[in-house]
């Protein structure tokens, strides 16, 4: 399959395949990548996942991905087929961020949060328009047609997601270039810059998504963002912009349970996706619970409210404790590794909740 792909190359069609080295890549969950060293050169084949073009945009994927190449954000694209989605890039030497090394380098936000200013500021030059919430209903639709039934509990969720999508419509920020996926293994540090690799579901947006994503999958803590949103800025930053963070957060992990819940119902065979998506739909439970949450929604439709509100969006005491009731039936306990390996300790969620506080 590999061989197969390098074949329609251009540059590779006349080349000697015995003597190519193929590598697979670690880290895709949907994807295979493969690093293909040569005589000429090193680059990346990467093959899409069966399935992934129901939700992906590859044509504008294509656009995409060279624009934010020649800006310097993205590494150079050799070869894009928009038709199954395969792509060669130029390899580029460098380490995945992670958690860790966002916890080593105090220094690692600030330098994230210029690469996107930078992705943010090439103008309005990307195909289509991502906008979370079509995105969601789109995920729901496509789980209708596979028949995959959602947690019990999924609809009161989404109910008060509605309270953060009017926030959100009544105070639109103008839109920009986004990634608008990037967690840490999407950011390649070279030591000189920082790329950002993977550009599948880029499109114009709103530029506070993308630092949501980040800080919330990244697993920032309140000095983290206030670090990653002051250098955006290029100063202090205002507290309206850290409450439509705050809100984005929690329609991040909305939004990529949803998208688990498909690669489980699509037997995603790459990790244990109902389990990955059963704990982003329980941490996007516990940020719209937050006593603070009310506060954030408040200011983000520009209304003045002088104390948090404690009740429409605090979670109950009875569900502090949850079990998850899985699709197919059976439950998994709240205290399972599994989720705690994805989602952190008590002490990283609470950094979640609590973050934005800075700057009130």
């Amino acid at each position: 399959m590999v061989h197969a792909a390098l074949v329609r190359v251009p540059f590779f069609k006349n080349a000697g395949l015995k003597t190519i080295k193929v590598e697979r890549l670690s880290g895709a969950l949907t994807n295979a990548s493969y690093k293909v060293t040569t005589e000429g050169g090193v680059y990346v084949l990467r093959l899409a996942g069966q399935g992934t073009s129901d939700y992906v945009d590859r044509v504008a994927e294509g656009h995409n991905a060279r624009v934010a190449a020649a800006a310097g954000v993205n590494v150079e694209v050799l070869y894009f087929d928009a038709k199954d989605g395969t792509m060669m890039t130029r390899f580029v030497e460098g380490v995945s961020m992670d958690e860790k090394r966002f916890d080593l380098d105090p220094e690692a936000p600030a330098r994230a949060a210029l690469t996107l200013k930078r992705v943010h500021s090439m103008g309005n030059v990307f195909r289509t328009r991502f906008e979370v919430f079509a995105v969601i209903d789109g995920y729901l639709e496509l789980l209708r047609e596979m028949e995959a039934p959602l947690p019990e509990d999924y609809h009161e969720v989404e109910r008060e997601a509605m309270a953060v999508r009017r926030a959100l419509e009544a105070s639109p920020l103008p839109l920009a270039p986004c990634h608008n996926d990037p967690w840490p293994g999407n950011l390649l540090d070279t030591g000189g810059r920082i790329y950002i690799i993977d550009w599948e579901y880029s499109a114009m947006n709103d530029p506070m998504w993308d630092l949501g994503d980040l800080s919330i999958e990244a697993r920032f803590g309140p000095e983290q963002d206030r670090m990653m949103m002051e250098t955006y800025c290029g100063g202090a930053a205002p507290a309206a912009l850290y409450s439509r963070l705050a809100l984005y957060k929690a329609m991040s992990d909305l939004h990529w349970a949803l998208w688990g819940f498909i690669q489980h119902a699509s037997d995603n065979p790459a990790e244990d996706f109902l389990t990955y998506a059963m704990g982003r739909l329980e941490r996007c439970k516990a940020l719209m619970g937050s006593i603070d949450f009310g506060r954030y929604l408040a200011m983000v439709r520009g209304v003045r409210q002088p104390r948090a509100s404690s009740g429409v969006y605090r979670i109950s005491p009875d569900r502090r404790t949850p079990v998850y009731k899985v699709p197919g039936g059976g439950q998994l306990p709240a205290g399972s590794t599994a989720i705690a390996k994805r989602l952190g300790s008590r002490g990283q969620l609470e950094g979640h909740l609590n973050s934005g506080v800075a700057a009130t």
